[in-house]
């Protein structure tokens, strides 16, 4: 098994199902209320450690019984994890609006302890990131932490893997630090300032992107798949169907956890995309984020067909 490291941020999704969203000063009834574990890099630990990988999670937690359900989720998926709990403040959560006939989604995040993430964070637990294979990183904790495990990961040979979400605006040279970039359609307009509303122009940012100091870029496209560019080649991979769509917000996760797993065990950069891509497709199948995740025989039992 291939060792993945992800420097991330949980947070307890509180997901609504509606129509639509209420306008403001409205209520509105919804259809259906779930609670349970989330946050992008805790989700992508999930679905790295359920693909495969030995995973660790690097993160900071309250305590309380959010923190109990983060502790609970990696256990049941494999994750071990490397974490500071903080008393005096709170462990994240997640507003998430599931509109009710697409299964499209609107996120807000409060991070809690997790915004607390510093650099000493990842000088303590610098053995882990120096020991992975892969190592993976999100835009949900500071940005000034993210750049300098990118630096850490990257002076030790560890391959590196910037999602970069939700969308920021980015330092001068933290692309130069990833291995591979892994933004949505939304994330690489914000980040390159193209229109990506296809396959062609997902090319168009993946070319950018390589421009702003990126050794490779993946453009996810939701139904559309994903387009791989490296300079020297430029693959699109369609979209796995696995069945019917019920939820797509924990997509991204599960492409960028499985694609991790994947390339930490050797695959071919571009057969792990399409591993990748069957994690995410077996995932938008279930509710929920971190519960959607598919095991490894469920991804090869896909890629099989």
């Amino acid at each position: 098994m291939g060792k993945v490291a992800i420097l991330g941020v949980f947070v307890a999704d509180t997901a609504y199902r509606a129509a639509r969203q209420p306008r403001m000063g409205e209520t509105i009834l919804g259809k259906s209320f779930v609670l349970g574990p989330g946050g992008k890099g805790s989700n992508q630990s999930v679905a790295a450690a359920m693909a495969g990988a030995t995973t660790h999670f690097i993160s900071r937690l309250g305590k309380d019984p959010f923190a109990d359900m983060a502790l609970a989720t990696w256990k049941r998926a494999g994750v071990t994890p490397v974490i500071t709990q903080d008393p005096d403040s709170y462990t994240g959560a997640a507003y998430i609006f599931i509109e009710d006939a697409t299964g499209n989604n609107a996120i807000i995040i409060s991070p809690g302890a997790a915004a607390e993430i510093s650099r000493a964070d990842v000088d303590a637990n610098r053995a882990v990131i120096e020991a992975a294979d892969v190592f993976i990183t999100q835009l949900e904790q500071p940005i000034p932490v993210a750049v300098h495990a990118l630096g850490l990961a990257r002076r030790a040979g560890v391959t590196t893997i910037l999602n970069p979400a939700p969308a920021a605006a980015l330092p001068e040279g933290m692309l130069a630090l990833c291995d591979y970039v892994t933004p949505n359609e939304s994330e690489a307009e914000a980040l390159t300032g193209l229109p990506v509303g296809s396959v062609a122009e997902a090319e168009a940012a993946a070319v950018a992107l390589r421009g702003l100091g990126a050794k490779a870029a993946i453009v996810t496209l939701g139904d559309k798949g994903a387009l791989f560019h490296d300079g020297n080649r430029t693959v699109h991979v369609p979209p796995f169907r696995a069945g019917r769509v019920v939820e797509t917000t924990g997509a991204g996760d599960a492409f960028n956890g499985g694609f991790a797993a994947a390339l930490a065990e050797g695959m071919d950069p571009v057969a792990a995309v399409r591993f990748g891509s069957a994690t995410a497709g077996i995932s938008v199948t279930r509710p929920g984020t971190a519960p959607s995740m598919p095991s490894r025989a469920e991804i090869e039992a896909l890629l099989a067909r």
